[in-house]
């Protein structure tokens, strides 16, 4: 496992790490990171770990920029993981293209969030691809989110980041499944698809 022994480990992002952390299901939500949070206290008791939830549903990485001091920086965490990315593309997709990020920003200012992170906190980094449940690879918003997950890639590698590969993950299944056995609108996962993304969380950080 890449967690030692009293580590903080925060996780930042959009509705998907939120999962009511704030309202009935505080402090951890009832989505990915609850499910990350158990698992990983389940296997590892004597390891005494500290877990933060600072998903805030609709954010894009704008959201993240204007809140990044306070709920990213301050809690001073040993890793700092972050999945954002999913609203900057939706937004140009549902009827709101004045919020959504486009990707030369997307990348520019997650870029300098980071690196603010390690700078100022010395913390190591987690970062988590956006997604969409959807197999068709030519379908557009499948498109537009794929060279987002490509930047992520390219972000981790940059900052020697664990990388979570989720959309790969979401892949793997579609062979087998459909979307809806996972999301009934290819974004928010029922408990089942939480769970695929805690385990490929697991997988890449060795728990």
């Amino acid at each position: 496992m890449f967690f030692k022994d009293g580590q903080h480990i925060l996780l930042i992002g959009d509705s998907i790490t939120d999962c009511g952390r704030r309202e009935e299901n505080a402090p951890y939500g009832n989505g990915y990171v609850s499910l990350l949070r158990a698992f990983t206290t389940a296997r590892h008791p004597e390891a005494r770990l500290t877990w933060t939830n600072r998903g805030t549903s609709g954010n894009t990485v704008r959201h993240l920029a204007g809140r990044w001091e306070a709920d990213a920086l301050a809690p001073r965490p040993d890793w700092l993981s972050v999945m954002i990315g999913i609203n900057d593309v939706w937004r140009a997709f549902d009827g709101d293209p004045d919020n959504a990020v486009p990707l030369p920003e997307y990348v520019e200012t997650l870029r300098t969030l980071l690196r603010r992170a390690v700078e100022e906190t010395g913390c190591r980094l987690i970062l988590a691809d956006p997604y969409i449940i959807e197999p068709d690879l030519t379908e557009p918003q499948r498109a537009a989110s794929d060279t987002f997950v490509t930047a992520v890639a390219g972000l981790a590698e940059e900052f020697d980041a664990v990388h979570i590969p989720t959309q790969r993950a979401f892949d793997g299944a579609l062979v087998t499944t459909a979307s809806t056995d996972w999301a009934g609108d290819r974004i928010h996962p029922n408990l089942a698809g939480h769970a695929l993304i805690a385990d490929a969380f697991m997988k890449e950080l060795e728990i």
